[in-house]
């Protein structure tokens, strides 16, 4: 079986990430196929709290092929599923200014259960974003040399 994860790359370009949580995903068995097919896209999507829930809008799942018509929406909201204690612990953190739920991956864990990675992050400014360009050019510079 290929292991399958699906990175949100603009995630850590737009976002200092503070803390990471792996959580669950409620998902109708099209959409689980569509994710081990690779066809997901993170595009403005966000994670938010609802009724003491945390929801992810906005991530697409492409339609299955072969679902017939037990097929899905490709976007629409989808719960995730944590503790209460994780819950409660983020939805403090939430109420603080400049931080947000963002979804950092989505991939397939060794139960064959898709899982999606989340992260608490702040937006960053202009020149922090210069400042992970330059990073990024440095590292790949340095493993130019290596070679």
């Amino acid at each position: 079986m290929k292991n399958i994860y699906l990175k949100n790359r603009p995630a850590t370009y737009e976002y200092a990430i503070e803390d990471r949580l792996t959580a669950g995903m409620v998902l109708t068995g099209s959409e689980i196929k569509s994710i081990r097919m690779s066809r997901v896209s993170f595009a403005d999507s966000y994670c938010f709290f609802h009724k003491d829930e945390l929801w992810v809008k906005g991530l697409h799942i492409a339609e299955y092929v072969n679902a017939g018509y037990a097929g899905h929406l490709p976007v629409h909201d989808r719960k995730l599923l944590l503790t209460q204690k994780e819950l409660r612990k983020w939805q403090q953190k939430i109420k603080e200014k400049g931080f947000t739920i963002v979804p950092l991956a989505v991939f397939i864990n060794d139960k064959g259960l898709a899982k999606m990675e989340i992260g608490l992050g702040r937006g960053k400014k202009l020149h922090d974003k210069r400042d992970s360009i330059k990073e990024r050019d440095v590292q790949r510079s340095l493993r130019r040399g290596e070679e």
